[in-house]
């Protein structure tokens, strides 16, 4: 066949033109996906350097140095929400460069940070630049990528973030031991570089101009509800969940939140659109998403409690005893999304729920004070790790693809805050329910909480999972 016609050369054949779109999606898929493993890492690692950096401002009291973990999730979480918003408005390509720059730039000031506060106010700024960089950078892939591909694809982007909870603890424990905390947020500028410099050349830009910029009363609120719920959730590991503390800020939180909702029916510029919730995948995607945020982030936070506390191990070789998990995880969800490709969502998620329930089971009748981690820890973690793999890009896909192409960051956004703070409770929880026992029969007792836990959010997803339709509407 002649591809040339009288006017001269018409350009690449076909293939050539569908080959060079397949480069640039998978150069934006790498871009993205490095750029959000970053600062998931972020929150890895600073488990492990916590206790160094304890050491080196230990004049400042307890409950000031737990900021320097509890402001970088409360930042992220209340900023997410509006700033998919305005990702859409002002274009993804944009708001990831401004995000990646943000999340560096404060990376480099916690690390020079001579002071506990400097160090904290780096950490919200760390938050916000989160906040700002995530959901732009699933707003990029999903842009990037036929419709019909984006279940696997986003496995992939999903995969990639979730390998930081088998790279965080091992990583941040040799960083420590080697080079000292702050180099737990150097690692971060050499990476935050190339994101930046590759997302000026390779991204290109997508947004809605039909997208109103939210009302600056909504951002208001829902920062402050957000914030509110978050602190209160991180707080109660110190005074309890009815300290009166807890009890003021979240009901603070919870009013804010029905006043946010009361603004959004009546505002021409709402911040979130609450229709998207009249999606049956996105409303049920998104109950599913909390359910097992909550019991997975209690599961794996629990599990390293329970090497260093009852086992007995370093925190270093207990970041080695996880790892595991989330590499399996992150390497079977690429073939999990290209199988929900051609099956659905919804098998994928309602066996993965299923089989997390059943790891929560096992260690109810096995895990105790005896080390035998093959047999004991291994073993549950074979099926708690496949099950991970097979929900958390599922749920995101299917919450994903009932979206309009205009409300893909917003929606993307509203997404990871539920995600974000299902894991905060989840942490709040495993904290509460091991953090106060002394003697071994009720630090035992303790943790088999979380794993009752870990049944219930698995069980609790599936039911969920099997509202979902294939056709994600």
């Amino acid at each position: 066949m002649n591809l040339r016609s009288d006017d001269g050369d018409n350009g690449p054949p076909p293939s050539a033109s569908v080959a060079a779109d397949e480069r640039r999606a998978r150069v934006i898929l790498s871009i993205a996906g490095l750029a959000a493993l970053a600062t998931y890492l972020d929150t890895t690692l600073l488990f492990v350097a916590f206790p160094d950096i304890k050491g080196t401002f230990g004049d400042s009291p307890a409950s000031t140095l737990s900021w320097v973990l509890n402001a970088y999730t409360i930042a992220f979480a209340a900023v997410l929400v509006p700033a998919g918003k305005v990702a859409d408005r002002v274009g993804h390509r944009r708001a990831f460069l401004i995000g990646s720059a943000t999340f560096t730039i404060a990376s480099m000031v916690c690390g020079l940070a001579p002071n506990v506060q400097l160090l904290i106010s780096a950490r919200v700024a760390q938050g916000i630049g989160s906040a700002i960089l995530v959901p732009s950078s699933l707003a990029l892939v999903m842009a990037a990528f036929p419709r019909e591909r984006l279940p696997q694809t986003i496995a992939i982007w999903g995969a990639i973030g979730a390998s930081s909870s088998a790279i965080g603890p091992s990583l941040g424990g040799l960083i420590v031991d080697t080079l000292g905390w702050r180099w737990a947020f150097f690692i971060n500028l050499p990476v935050g570089i190339v994101t930046v410099l590759a997302g000026v050349r390779f991204l290109h830009e997508s947004k809605s101009s039909s997208i109103r910029l939210p009302s600056p009363i909504g951002v208001v609120l829902i920062a402050l509800a957000a914030g509110a719920l978050s602190y209160g959730v991180a707080g109660t590991s110190t005074v309890g969940w009815a300290g009166t503390r807890t009890i003021v800020l979240l009901a603070s939180g919870i009013a804010l939140l029905i006043l946010f909702v009361a603004h959004q029916r009546h505002t021409d510029a709402p911040t979130l659109d609450l229709e998207l919730f009249s999606l049956r995948n996105f409303r049920w995607g998104n109950l599913a998403t909390f359910s097992f945020s909550l019991s997975f982030i209690a599961m794996f936070f629990g599990l390293i409690l329970f090497l260093v506390n009852v086992w007995g191990w370093s925190v270093l070789k207990a970041g080695f005893g996880v790892a595991p998990g989330p590499l399996i995880a992150a390497l079977l969800a690429p073939r999990f999304g290209k199988l929900a490709g051609r099956i659905g969502q919804r098998p994928l998620i309602a066996a993965g729920g299923l089989l997390f329930a059943a790891s929560g089971i096992y260690r109810l009748l096995f895990l105790d004070g005896s080390v035998n981690y093959l047999v004991d820890f291994a073993l549950p973690l074979a099926l708690s790790a496949p099950a991970v793999g097979m929900v958390f890009p599922q749920v995101t896909s299917a919450a994903a693809q009932a979206l309009p192409p205009d409300r893909i960051g917003v929606g993307g956004a509203t997404t990871q805050a539920i995600r974000q703070f299902g894991g905060s409770l989840g942490v709040a929880m495993a904290i509460a329910f091991v953090g106060k026992a002394t003697a071994r029969d009720e630090v035992l007792a303790g943790f088999d909480r979380i794993w009752i836990l870990v049944v219930a959010g698995g069980v609790a997803t599936t039911l969920f999972s099997l509202a979902l339709r294939r056709n994600s509407q």
